[in-house]
């Protein structure tokens, strides 16, 4: 089973410049990562005229849209895919699975909070948080880091997380 770390925050409080340092410390060191960020607004990577645009118009459910370097899967769902029908159904070959955009989930949480935009952080001990990042006086009974401090928030995720595998 791929491990899963859940980024959490409100909007504008640093959680996509937290992933990036973390994506890159964590390939640095040898593991593999893949991201899930969702978004419940939806969004659209295939763009009109384009011919896989065309092929989804036409009715295909599934499109893949393949290169030497790259491959995309346009897929129309009926549902909102919970965290693991996602890992099950599409992410293999990696190490650990990075998520930004669930705020209620059952996975170990890193919080990136600040006072002025989150008022109290969103989530306790009691909701899996395992860290939070923050540069405001906050009391917690996890692990506290300030956003510079990517090496030893990744130390914490292999630790607890790749060095079992």
């Amino acid at each position: 089973m791929i491990p899963i770390v859940s980024i959490i925050g409100k909007s504008n409080t640093g959680k996509t410049t937290l992933i990036e340092g973390l994506i890159r410390e964590i390939t640095h060191r040898g593991y593999r990562v893949a991201t899930i960020k969702h978004n419940r607004h939806g969004f659209e990577i295939d763009h009109e005229g384009k011919d896989s645009w065309k092929h989804r118009r036409a009715g295909a459910h599934l499109t893949v849209i393949a290169s030497p370097e790259q491959v995309a899967l346009i897929e129309d769902t009926k549902k909102d895919y919970a965290i693991a029908e996602l890992r099950d159904r599409y992410i293999s070959e990696v190490d650990i699975i990075l998520i930004e955009g669930y705020k209620k989930n059952p996975y170990p949480k890193i919080e990136v909070y600040r006072k002025e935009i989150s008022g109290q952080p969103l989530a306790t001990s009691d909701d899996n948080l395992i860290a939070i990042v923050t540069e405001d006086p906050v009391t917690v009974d996890v692990p506290r880091f300030h956003k510079e401090d990517i090496v030893e928030i990744t130390d914490l995720i292999v630790d607890l997380f790749l060095d079992q595998q």
